[in-house]
């Protein structure tokens, strides 16, 4: 049976930059079986199959697979999913912020759509859950071992590395400059010995060292458990960024803005536009936005 598919590339403003990102809008009729060979089939970082909603407080429910697994939440997809729907009709804009929520494993994801003369621009989504800090990490000995590096090159407290999920726990190794994340190889041999089956198996490697002066960081991200050799623009490491950073800055209050430098080493730039939101020193909630853009439309046959 053919059901319509169509690809974007998600944090970026132009064809292709950003991350790729394939959209079944209509997924009632497919398996979970089906749904994960199609994933396979497209080799995106992840594919997205719209459902009708649960609840009827909600938009869409959308399930998100990487070619070897199903995520309970992940940020291009669903900035990007809101995005197509957008585009296509299936979500009707209301003047230049449109709010909806959307269904994902980790619960209702809340994203705001921004939209110029008529057609979405950008979107952002607020993190399903609070930044939560994981256990203690391994040695930077063996962090630098499994990047390929120096143990130079991985920074120490008080911005070392650590582990934080806002829905999709990551490894988070701040480098000491942007080169050390250009030259960073992940050696699987040393990976599966010592991450693979941590509570936090996705590397997230950056600097505060980026190309351009108006952003903020350099990052790569690592994710061989699901099949990711590496991804152009991780959302959901982006807001659990946004919980590593929010925790070391002195402000108390207010909104904490960076701007993320992605996937430049693999010829696909992006930008993420991360959020932490303070109040009396506490992180309240984190956000992750950015710009996206059709690519193609068309037809799969899916037996």
């Amino acid at each position: 049976m053919r059901h319509r598919f169509l690809t974007a590339d998600v944090f970026t403003d132009r064809i292709f930059g950003g991350n790729q990102l394939a959209v079944l809008p209509d997924g009632r009729s497919l398996t979970t079986v089906q749904m994960q060979s199609t994933a396979r089939e497209f080799n995106f970082s992840e594919t997205v199959f719209v459902l009708p909603p649960e609840s009827s407080r909600h938009t869409r429910r959308i399930r998100i697979f990487t070619p070897n697994a199903e995520l309970p939440f992940a940020g291009h997809p669903t900035i990007g999913t809101a995005h197509v729907l957008a585009a296509i009709g299936e979500i009707a804009l209301e003047g230049e912020t449109t709010h909806i929520v959307l269904e994902e494993g980790v619960g209702p994801v809340e994203v705001s759509v921004r939209a110029r003369d008529g057609r979405p621009v950008s979107a952002r989504l607020r993190a399903p859950r609070p930044p939560e800090f994981g256990p203690p990490t391994p040695a930077r000995t063996d962090l630098a071992a499994m990047l390929s590096l120096d143990e130079a090159d991985v920074l120490d407290a008080p911005n070392g590395p650590q582990a934080v999920s806002c829905g999709l726990p990551f490894l988070f190794v701040p480098l000491r400059d942007r080169g050390a994340v250009g030259r960073a190889h992940l050696r699987l041999d040393v990976w599966e010995r010592v991450l693979a089956r941590s509570w936090s198996p996705h590397l997230y490697l950056f600097a505060f060292d980026p190309e351009h002066r108006e952003h903020h960081l350099r990052a790569r991200m690592f994710g061989p458990a699901v099949g990711v050799a590496e991804d152009p623009a991780t959302g959901s490491a982006g807001t659990a960024l946004a919980g590593y950073l929010g925790v070391r800055d002195t402000r108390r209050d207010g909104t904490l803005r960076w701007v993320v430098e992605q996937g430049f080493e693999m010829g696909r730039p992006s930008l993420l536009e991360v959020e932490a939101e303070k109040t009396s020193g506490a992180i309240t909630e984190t956000r992750v936005g950015g710009s996206s853009v059709l690519v193609s439309d068309g037809l799969i046959e899916i037996p």
